[in-house]
């Protein structure tokens, strides 16, 4: 709300509340999530000025899992084992009687939800920064799947830099997951393995971040992919063949035809153009890949029709027919 200056005697009253007792004075919301009644805000410490974000979390909203830890608890246990530069750290916490807070450091960074407007080329700048974040989450002991990947927690600064936030949602890959927050992530970009309850591995954190690629290269709101999918067709043409294959890789619906991980995925995508032509060769190649299953089944169906074409043709009258039966059988018995 904006106050009127012109009135004067006026005295500015702040909706933010009010951390002085606990170090803390609140600059402004950076943003809210309606579902959960969430807050963000960018703050800074009293004694250092040193800028920081404290995220909000209502008590009352927060529910334990198998563990009986609180949502804002596990976070916090994953963010302390975690030294990223472009993951933001924890610093704080506190409680109030209806609250809890959590401290993090604060990057000079913006949300893709925010800034949209990318080349096909920053994209990719983008999507290997994002990589690399990854990599160093599924190389921990017991890799970390961040669940919850999607263009609101994703930033980046003028450099192209991605910054991963929000380990609400996230797990270790052998740790329990509760009933409660099964697909609890964005629809749209939950990987189809967690909307069926099944395991998640590495890959499933590389559908997520398909899709969040999807929404740059079309330029289409967080919103509408929940609402309607991922929508393929909207990728435009100039995009390389060898990229489109990629970016379909990793979003395919089966995670054992996706990439197996973070590492493998960055790799490939390093040596791949965006824009430009392909040969019919790398068309060809493309193609095999990212409908390896559907080629084999469609060739297993021409192959049925055939033998039920040659069937009709030649079960006709006559001595061809009868010797072709003949040879055929030869065949079946080798």
């Amino acid at each position: 709300m904006e106050l009127d200056v012109r009135n004067k005697g006026t005295i500015p009253v702040s909706h933010h509340p009010d951390f002085s007792l606990q170090g803390y004075r609140v600059i402004r919301e950076l943003g809210r999530n309606h579902a959960d009644g969430r807050i963000v805000y960018l703050a800074s410490e009293c004694k250092s000025q040193q800028l920081v974000v404290i995220k909000k979390f209502i008590c009352a909203n927060e529910t334990a899992d198998w563990s009986g830890a609180k949502a804002y608890e596990h976070e916090i246990a994953i963010l302390q084992q975690l030294q990223h530069p472009r993951i933001p750290s924890y610093t704080d916490s506190f409680a109030t009687a209806e609250n809890f807070y959590l401290v993090q450091e604060y990057k000079q960074a913006v949300s893709l939800k925010t800034k949209c407007c990318f080349s096909s080329t920053e994209i990719k700048q983008i999507a290997i920064s994002l990589l690399e974040i990854l990599v160093y989450l599924q190389q921990q002991t017991d890799p970390i799947i961040h669940r919850d990947i999607k263009p609101e927690n994703v930033l980046v600064d003028e450099q192209l830099n991605a910054y991963l936030v929000d380990f609400g949602l996230a797990r270790q890959q052998n740790g329990k997951i509760a009933l409660t927050t099964l697909s609890a992530g964005t629809p749209g970009f939950i990987p189809p393995e967690e909307q069926l309850g099944h395991a998640l591995t590495p890959a499933s954190d590389l559908y997520s971040v398909g899709a969040t690629l999807i929404c740059l290269l079309t330029n289409t709101q967080t919103v509408n992919i929940s609402h309607s999918g991922l929508q393929f067709p909207k990728l435009e043409s100039y995009l390389h063949p060898a990229f489109r294959s990629w970016l379909f890789t990793m979003v395919q619906p089966n995670r054992k035809d996706r990439y197996p991980n973070a590492s493998v995925a960055l790799t490939a995508l390093r040596s791949i153009p965006v824009t430009g032509n392909a040969s019919v060769r790398e068309i060809l190649l493309a193609a095999m890949k990212l409908k390896k299953r559907t080629a084999m089944l469609a060739l297993a169906g021409l192959g049925m029709l055939a033998v039920g074409l040659t069937t009709l043709v030649f079960s006709q009258p006559g001595g061809a027919t009868q010797q072709l039966e003949e040879s055929q059988s030869s065949i079946d018995f080798q």
